[in-house]
């Protein structure tokens, strides 16, 4: 069989949980390495570690799917002088690549937040935050026969073209382009100062807001021509059943205290944090992973008895009080770690021929005694 390449499990990531999912602010997508790599050796993690970065290079690993980016903020430099240039550095040599889903994954169908509601026994379950897809523009250029595949496979690389569960989407159709270069061009079609008639294709191919530097950049390096005409129109967010977090109802009532020890249970956490009566009664509930305190506002506007999360602020359990909203904190690391022991199982399934685990050195940085 063959080895599958960064780049085709990057086409599979993308299906799994679409670029446009991701917030605006989110860093996502292949953050280092080269999408032409091999990547017969996949190692999952919640968070990319130092100790993380040892096991993938310990263990010939060839990709590092993290949930949480890294380079999440702007840089300028790249040394060993900082923790995660030190280890980044080291993966650089070691020719591992990294790519990170995020807030993608958060919310994908199949996404953390829809597993967190399944394995606490939810059903009609929903988005909590429903909320317009991510802006999303369509790229829209001309481009001679010969050229069309090459330039749609380039931007499509660059994370373009991804609609719902499909990839490698576009448009095209036959016209006739007319342009007139100076005694300064060097036309591919065609001959300087002359006023020509050239037969092309129109392609359109969305775009995340979030890909579009890339895709152009990409778009302009395939392009044969010297200035390849180029539109970029911002499309009207389409409102549809996706969003942020979930909530659903309990198939039978049960108390606060007894909703708690059971979230313990299935997530092994080992312990939980909950605000509220405990002998509440709970039937509807709200979800978001992680550090998720603001969707507290969206449960309460839901009518949802509960709301989950993994951290927040002591405002925020202040906050639930007040308002009679059970709060349940059941840890960070608990509530996404899983997912991604998830996702191993499903890439290991989409290539058969590599090997895919999840990092066994990855432990939540917090204990308790």
């Amino acid at each position: 069989m063959t080895v599958p390449t960064v780049r085709h499990v990057i086409e599979v990531l993308e299906q799994i949980a679409s670029p446009y999912l991701a917030a605006s602010w989110d860093n996502t997508g292949l953050l280092l390495g080269s999408p032409e790599m091999d990547a017969g050796r996949i190692l999952t993690c919640l968070s990319l570690t130092s100790d993380v970065a040892q096991e993938a290079i310990e263990t010939n690993a060839q990709l590092i799917v993290t949930h949480h980016p890294v380079l999440f903020k702007p840089v300028q430099k790249l040394t060993t002088q900082s923790v995660e240039g030190a280890f980044l550095w080291k993966l650089a040599r070691a020719g591992i690549s990294v790519y990170s889903p995020h807030t993608a994954w958060d919310d994908a169908p199949t996404g953390i937040n829809q597993q967190l509601a399944e394995r606490l026994g939810l059903h009609a379950i929903q988005p909590l935050r429903v909320k317009p897809l991510s802006a999303a523009l369509k790229i829209v250029t001309f481009v001679p026969e010969n050229s069309l595949e090459i330039v749609a496979e380039a931007i499509w690389q660059a994370g373009a073209g991804t609609i719902g569960e499909y990839s490698r989407c576009s448009f095209f159709h036959a016209g006739t382009g007319t342009f007139q270069g100076s005694a300064a061009t060097n036309p591919t079609v065609g001959t300087a100062g002359v006023f020509e008639r050239a037969p092309e294709f129109r392609l359109e191919i969305l775009c995340p807001k979030n890909r579009l530097e890339a895709a152009l950049k990409a778009l302009r390096a395939a392009h044969p021509y010297e200035e390849p005409a180029i539109d970029v129109i911002p499309l009207e967010p389409s409102s549809g059943s996706w969003g942020s977090g979930r909530r659903g109802v309990l198939h039978q009532p049960e108390t606060l205290k007894a909703f708690a020890e059971r979230c313990r249970d299935v997530l092994q956490s080992g312990h939980v944090m909950v605000v509220g009566d405990a002998e509440r009664l709970v039937t509807t509930v709200a979800i978001a992973c992680g550090a998720a305190g603001e969707y507290l506002s969206d449960a309460r506007r839901a009518g949802c008895d509960l709301f989950l999360t993994g951290e927040a602020r002591f405002h925020t359990a202040l906050e639930a009080r007040e308002h009679r909203t059970g709060l349940v904190l059941a840890g960070h690391f608990a509530t996404e770690r899983f997912a991604m022991e998830a996702l191993a199982n499903r890439l290991q399934q989409e290539f058969p021929e590599a090997n895919v685990s999840a990092s066994q050195v990855e432990q939540d940085p917090i204990w308790f005694c």
